[in-house]
């Protein structure tokens, strides 16, 4: 018999927590899909390098990266960008573009019905 092993990073498991209940509390979708994806095991967790980001965003727009953003390279624009982690690459390049970098839940805090938010995995 095998029994399923889960994560024991607390900070993870309280943020998990936290956006389902602002989920629910504000009946928003883009909360609960960012915490179906933190919940996913290790090896299929998220990394983004900066690149992707770049391509798939404008100027001004708000990103959620449920994962770890790396700085392989570079930000044209500014963007604030919250992440579970960064690297600190990364963070030097979005703060040097005028980006903002924020945690999940710092966002979370400042937008919690989730509008204009984009999901990048």
């Amino acid at each position: 018999m095998t029994t399923k092993t889960k994560s024991t990073n607390v900070y993870l498991h309280a943020l998990i927590r936290t956006l389902r209940k602002i989920a629910r509390e504000h009946k928003v979708r883009v909360w609960s899909a960012v915490a179906d994806i933190l919940e996913r095991p290790r090896r299929k967790r998220v990394t983004v390098n900066l690149s992707k980001i770049n391509r798939l965003t404008k100027e001004g727009e708000t990103v959620v990266v449920p994962g770890k953003v790396l700085g392989g390279g570079e930000l044209d624009h500014p963007l604030t960008i919250a992440a579970f982690a960064f690297s600190e690459n990364a963070r030097q390049k979005i703060v040097k573009t005028g980006g903002r970098v924020l945690t999940i839940e710092d966002l979370l805090k400042e937008n919690p019905t989730g509008s204009n938010v984009k999901i990048i995995i």
